[in-house]
């Protein structure tokens, strides 16, 4: 089961602005003509419906955006590169690979959300006229677009999951209440990866219902599908409690004692998760002998005798289900402030992209990937160009976060592989 992987992604950067010079007949005089850069491809990932695993994600290290093309002449922009989709099962978390927050948790068909942004086109020397400077050479680089490193974790988003011991029957049901074809045989971990069907009742109503691989003794400490398995449970709003009442493979009592204590010692939190025991393999000579046994053992026990494959008894199943379900999506709208329907937005002050490093003696230095970027495509023998580049500085506010850190006129601040003199 493909369920996390690590991706570097790469935005695209922003085009070149262009230096470009107006060479028509009727205007004697010219003047500046170049067009801006193109923006870089920005990284989406969207929820596709079609997919279930993160298996096709298995192999890739990296995913990188188109950059933007070049501004040209005649005040013409550059081409904006083609963004990227990354198409990921429903239920996918991505989180990033340093900080471990989450950038997202795509919990609905079709969402998509922006992850690595790419970088905006630089500005054609058209726009860097003026009275002072009716001839600019100058035009900006383009942004450079967002790097990060995300871990891309499928936790899979069903109403319902089935649960239980490898071979207790969880695909043969699954096969019989709703449309989906899982793999079937008489041997463990059949089941390597979950299985998604929809059950649609009589009435109109209907839920999602997913056959989660087999559980083992140990599965909390990662034996057989472990870990893999149980963090798919987490989303589940009820468990289907799945045992073999053939005693074939295993003791039905000692299957439902094992598989709750691998539940709750993973996660103790799905305790109070609704859970539905079914008795399976009802049709069997010695169900009848082990169910007693089992009613035996846990007495308050509501169990659901049933057949997978003679589709006998499952209705009652499927309905009390479905009650819990909604039970659970009420409860959900209770707990929810934005049950009406209202959105919450927090504001986060945006992250300034640079850094002031105070070196002592008269010494400061300037740390950004964006202003290095800048600064490579700086002349720094030609006037307008440094002057332009001390602008675009300015607003971005390294001037005023220098003099928070203390610069005084005449000290000198490192800047890429250039010293400059810091003066208010």
């Amino acid at each position: 089961m493909i369920d996390v992987v690590k991706i570097a992604l790469k935005a695209g950067d922003g085009g070149k602005g262009a230096v470009a010079w107006r060479h028509e007949k009727f205007y004697p005089n010219g003047g500046p003509f170049g067009g801006d850069g193109g923006k870089g491809g920005d990284i989406y990932f969207q929820v596709d419906t079609n997919e279930t695993t993160l298996t096709k994600l298995r192999f890739t290290k990296s995913i990188k955006a188109g950059n933007g093309m070049p501004g040209l002449t005649k005040k013409m922009h550059g081409k904006s590169a083609d963004d990227v989709i990354v198409s990921v099962p429903l239920g996918t978390m991505i989180r990033h690979a340093i900080s471990h927050d989450l950038l997202a948790d795509l919990t609905e068909p079709g969402q998509k959300v922006l992850i690595a942004k790419g970088g905006k086109g630089g500005l054609g020397n058209q726009h860097f006229a003026t009275a002072r400077n009716d001839a600019p050479e100058f035009a900006q680089p383009g942004e450079i677009g967002e790097s990060l490193t995300v871990v891309v974790e499928l936790r899979l988003l069903a109403d319902a999951g089935l649960i239980g011991y490898p071979s207790v029957g969880k695909s043969t049901f699954l096969s019989v209440v709703t449309n989906a074809r899982p793999d079937i045989a008489e041997y463990p971990f059949t089941t390597l990866e979950p299985n998604i069907g929809v059950v649609s009742l009589p009435d109109g109503r209907g839920f999602v219902l997913a056959d989660m691989p087999g559980l083992i003794e140990g599965a909390k400490e990662g034996k057989g599908l472990g870990h893999e398995f149980l963090r798919h449970i987490q989303r589940c709003r009820v468990l289907i409690h799945v045992i073999d009442m053939s005693g074939e493979w295993r003791n039905p009592v000692d299957d439902y004692r094992i598989i709750n204590e691998e539940l709750f010692q993973y996660d103790d939190s799905l305790k109070k998760r609704p859970q539905i025991v079914v008795a399976n393999k009802m049709d069997d000579e010695y169900a009848v002998f082990h169910l007693e046994e089992f009613k035996k053992a846990y007495p308050d026990l509501k169990v659901y005798e049933v057949s997978a494959i003679t589709h006998k008894g499952l209705d009652p199943v499927l309905y009390d289900t479905m009650k819990m379900i909604e039970a659970s999506k009420q409860e959900e709208i209770k707990e929810t402030p934005t049950a009406l329907g209202e959105v919450v937005y927090r504001f986060e002050p945006k992250k300034p992209d640079f850094k002031i490093v105070n070196m002592g003696h008269g010494k400061f230095r300037v740390d950004s990937a964006k202003v290095d970027h800048l600064c490579d495509d700086v002349d720094f023998e030609k006037p307008e160009e440094v002057y332009q580049f001390a602008l675009t500085l300015q607003k971005m506010g390294v001037d005023k976060a220098l003099k928070e850190a203390g610069a005084q006129p005449g000290d000198s601040v490192i800047v890429g592989t250039y010293i400059m003199e810091y003066s208010e």
